[in-house]
């Protein structure tokens, strides 16, 4: 038998679509809030004319405060809001995705976020946003949550909230720096996480990729040696994908080394392994800090990457991955993968 959303969407289709297209306009507000008219038309694409009938109609309602520093979202706001979120996966279809690409990579959930993270800047910390959310599900009395570097990550950084007071945790860089720009190193996105959660953290300041003389001296360092102890006994691991020739080039990866990951046809990175579309590990970076053998005696990992340019990072990538992970992703990686 067909759902009611279903008989919704055949008998009263303009009924979804102006649901639809005011739950975005509350949702993008709670967001960029407090926002002006002209800042949020640009955002949602929408013209200020069409957008302020909208606009008087959630004023009406009281929805939505507007004041001269720009629009809010008013208590009642915030309720519906918060009531439609998983009403409006299933219009838009999210649910019946998720469900989907779970039973194809066979592993242990998907969250997928509507829209594209490679178009729409706001879909990457939407996809912050339910990392955390999962993350507060899976919290133990005492935590470890280990963590890669990048933008992503930087992103998930963002979303934490300071509600996490009453569990113990510590977060700690999954390995050494990219020597990258210095808000996207592991060693700030910990510091930021612990800052905003009320959390701790730890910092390991060594480079990513080292020698092997180099690597046997270091990890005997007291400090580090210390940290490296805690890395190994996370129960949490946050990380993204990479696409291989974008991360050879931020690791300023030799010519030598850079015609192996071509010839190898690396499509995909994560913790220093670069892997092509079968999933086969073409070059692997010498790294200090988690490797992925490691992820498989952790019980809680998130993946999470989006945007449609990584569909192929991401679907190689989960040919390799732990089953106990959680792929959060958006919608326009989502549809790739299932069209193969």
């Amino acid at each position: 038998m067909e759902s009611l959303i279903q008989i919704q969407k055949r008998l009263v289709p303009d009924l979804l679509e102006t649901l639809e297209k005011r739950y975005q306009i509350l949702h993008t507000i709670s967001l960029m809030q407090p926002v002006g008219r002209r800042s949020l038309s640009a955002r949602m694409g929408m013209t200020e004319r069409v957008l302020r009938g909208e606009i008087d109609f959630l004023k009406e309602q009281k929805l939505i405060d507007v004041k001269s520093s720009g629009m809010t979202l008013s208590h009642e706001g915030k309720i519906i809001l918060f009531k439609l979120e998983e009403f409006m996966r299933e219009v838009t279809g999210v649910l019946e995705l998720e469900t989907k690409l779970k039973s194809q990579l066979n592993i242990k959930d998907v969250v997928v976020i509507s829209g594209d993270s490679d178009t729409s800047p706001w879909v990457k910390f939407e996809l912050g946003r339910a990392c955390v959310k999962r993350i507060k599900s899976c919290l133990a009395d005492r935590n470890v949550i280990a963590v890669m570097g990048g933008t992503t990550m930087a992103a998930v950084a963002e979303a934490f909230t300071p509600d996490f007071h009453d569990k113990e945790i510590v977060f700690v860089p999954a390995r050494g720096g990219l020597g990258e720009d210095v808000k996207n190193q592991a060693n700030t996105i910990v510091s930021k996480m612990a800052e905003k959660s009320g959390g701790k953290h730890r910092v390991l300041y060594v480079p990513e990729q080292v020698s092997q003389e180099i690597y046997e001296s270091v990890i005997e360092e007291p400090s580090i040696k210390e940290v490296l102890t805690m890395i190994q006994s996370a129960n949490i691991v946050i990380h993204g994908i990479g696409e291989a020739k974008a991360m050879a080039e931020r690791r300023r990866t030799e010519a030598e080394i850079m015609e192996k990951i071509t010839r190898g046809k690396a499509v995909g990175e994560a913790f220093g392994y670069y892997f092509n579309e079968e999933g086969k590990i073409v070059h692997k970076v010498r790294t200090i800090g988690l490797q992925l053998r490691d992820l498989n005696a952790i019980p809680h990992i998130f993946a999470v990457a989006g945007g449609k340019s990584k569909a192929k990072a991401i679907k190689a990538y989960m040919k390799i991955a732990p089953p106990n992970t959680v792929l959060i992703t958006d919608e326009a990686v989502a549809k790739r993968l299932l069209k193969g």
